[in-house]
């Protein structure tokens, strides 16, 4: 069989410039950052995958943005018996034949490349927010809740005859929110 693996990070971009005219027998659409393997649609691409199957991945950082989990996935395909091929790098590896050498050095360079670009954004988010909290222009995640709803949760959590658990849970919240909340 012939998998596509195609990720993006947010719900706001789209997955429209990744394999396109690429056959395949099933995709399998990620929408999650590639800080690390623990994506859904990942998994179940690689529990499914048996020996001869082909993946196919737009980029190198669609796959992952570490190189450790990089290289760790690609071992995990090609022990299977499966290959993976990365089309905008042109890099393919296939389980059973010998690896180029040059292929792998390009796969672990790209990939430290991936990574060292999300710690570049990861800083820079950073910086940014220093400086508009600085400015007193950043306020955070802003809360789902209004003032109302926030007074009625107080007054709700006070009373002694209130169970917290349930008071979280029916708000949708944790615990721990819960008490922020109610503190605030």
């Amino acid at each position: 069989m012939i998998f596509n693996y195609i990720r993006v990070s947010t719900a706001s971009q789209n997955t429209d410039r990744q394999l396109v005219n690429v056959p395949c027998d099933r995709e399998f659409i990620e929408n999650a950052s590639a800080k690390d393997a623990k994506r859904p649609q990942l998994l179940s691409m690689l529990s499914m995958l048996r020996p001869g199957d082909i993946v196919n991945v737009h980029e190198l950082s669609r796959l992952a943005r570490n190189t450790k989990d990089l290289l760790d996935i690609v071992e995990q395909i090609m022990g299977i018996g499966a290959s993976i091929k990365f089309h905008k790098e042109n890099l393919s590896f296939k389980s059973g034949e010998d690896q180029d050498a040059f292929q792998q050095l390009m796969l672990t360079m790209l990939g430290a490349i991936a990574q060292f670009e999300r710690n570049l954004l990861l800083e820079r988010q950073r910086e940014g927010i220093a400086i508009a909290k600085a400015k007193g222009k950043y306020k955070g995640k802003q809360s789902r809740f209004s003032k109302k709803d926030i007074q009625t949760i107080k007054e709700q959590f006070t009373s002694p005859a209130t169970n917290k658990s349930a008071l979280a849970r029916k708000f949708g919240i944790t615990r721990q929110h819960l008490y922020r909340l109610a503190a605030s």
